[in-house]
């Protein structure tokens, strides 16, 4: 393959399996664009912003390039999501009970680390003075209300209310979820044995998708890129993929200097197609197996995957854990407030970020951690059995 003198373009069934630089790099990325994001919240919620600065530091012009790319990192996470999820579900389609082993992944993957990060957050709240038990309702307007928790587990956040208790990096899994929805209605119009189920599907599909706001629905075809991406392979040299790579590594910063760097929406969208699309062209053409006698893979990939793994639970706990550290800043010393001219702020700021990342492993491993526990055990309540033969039971 390396030995390649033109790049070819291949279909072929989705391969999930580890063992390739492909895997080692979606889990590499995972980690990385969840650190990305917390990075960049903690700054913007602790330095103040470079714009309202009228000289900074080299010092913090740096710190602010490298912590701004949470906007791309999204994006990384929606092309990946599409990649792993609907790539997944493209190979075992046609399996018994394929749907609804999906529907109990998709539920367990979301809800073993949002209900206890909410129930959190509520304990946070009431511990920090700024939550009064008897002001939990039912109300719409209330972002900690019980219906904003419960509307909050089913994607209704920008939808219908507001993120729950105002963690809005929530926003992005409303748009998760409903991709999750969308995309086995999209594979039954495709694949559907009756026209009815078809019909039955394109008219679901096409009401979420005309109900929902526009920006969500739009960003749903770069999801769908990444789900088509896992079918593709690109075979090059290595000189072809250290090319895409310096392309797209280029681009992540120009757009970064002079794009869009806040919401996802029909501005920035085309920035981000056309990021996406060298992305992807860059993750198909890394289909090559990794070196198994390699020591330096072998550490870089224990370090992906050990960040991978709590990246999910970092996403959505370190807000939460950035308002907590506020509170404890006012009480403690006053203020939380860090200076950009000051090199033992930038050392506190790294510190608090290494927090953020313990306590977030910490609550991995109490809840995330037994995802795979939790979905056997609902498999096994809700799915039902295969029949054996009698013959075959002997």
């Amino acid at each position: 393959m390396e030995a390649t003198a033109k790049p070819r373009i291949r279909f072929c069934e989705p391969e999930l399996g580890e063992g390739t630089c492909q895997s080692l790099l979606i889990s590499l990325l995972r980690g990385l664009c969840a650190i990305q994001v917390a990075a960049a919240h903690l700054r913007a919620e602790f330095f103040p912003s470079l714009r309202s600065l009228a000289e900074p530091s080299l010092a913090y012009q740096g710190l602010a390039f490298f912590t701004g790319f949470a906007h791309q990192a999204v994006v990384l996470f929606f092309l990946i999501s599409g990649w792993l999820v609907g790539g997944s579900l493209m190979a075992k389609l046609g399996q018994p009970q394929a749907l609804q082993s999906y529907a109990i992944d998709r539920l367990s993957r979301l809800w073993t680390v949002l209900i206890p990060t909410f129930v959190l957050m509520l304990l946070f709240g009431v511990l920090a003075g700024q939550l009064l038990p008897n002001t939990i309702d039912y109300s719409p307007s209330n972002s900690y209300s019980l219906l904003s928790f419960a509307g909050n587990l089913v994607g209704l956040q920008t939808v219908t209310m507001e993120p729950f208790g105002g963690n809005f990096p929530l926003w992005s899994l409303a748009n998760e979820t409903w991709y999750y929805l969308m995309f086995p209605l999209l594979l039954v119009v495709v694949s559907a044995s009756t026209p009815a189920r078809r019909a039955l599907a394109m008219l679901s599909l096409v009401a979420i998708a005309l109900t929902l706001p526009y920006d969500i629905t739009l960003y749903f075809l770069l999801w769908l890129l990444g789900a088509a991406g896992s079918r593709v392979r690109l075979a090059c040299s290595h000189l072809v993929r250290w090319v895409v790579l310096a392309v797209f590594c280029g681009l992540a910063a120009y757009f970064r200097l002079t794009g869009f760097s806040d919401d996802l929406n029909a501005a920035s969208f085309p920035q981000d197609l056309v990021y996406s699309l060298v992305f992807l062209l860059f993750l198909c053409s890394m289909h090559v197996k990794a070196d198994p006698g390699s020591r330096r893979l072998a550490r870089l990939g224990s370090g992906a995957t050990f960040f991978a793994e709590f990246s999910f639970t970092l996403y959505v706990f370190h807000i939460p854990l950035i308002r907590l550290m506020q509170y404890v800043g006012l009480k403690v010393w006053g203020g939380y407030r860090l200076s950009p001219d000051n090199w033992i702020d930038y050392g506190i700021y790294f510190s608090l970020l290494g927090v953020i990342l313990v306590l977030s492993y910490g609550s991995y491993l109490l809840f995330e951690a037994h995802t795979p526990r939790v979905r056997r055990w609902l498999k096994e309540l809700l799915l039902s059995r295969p029949v054996v033969p009698a013959a075959a039971k002997n």
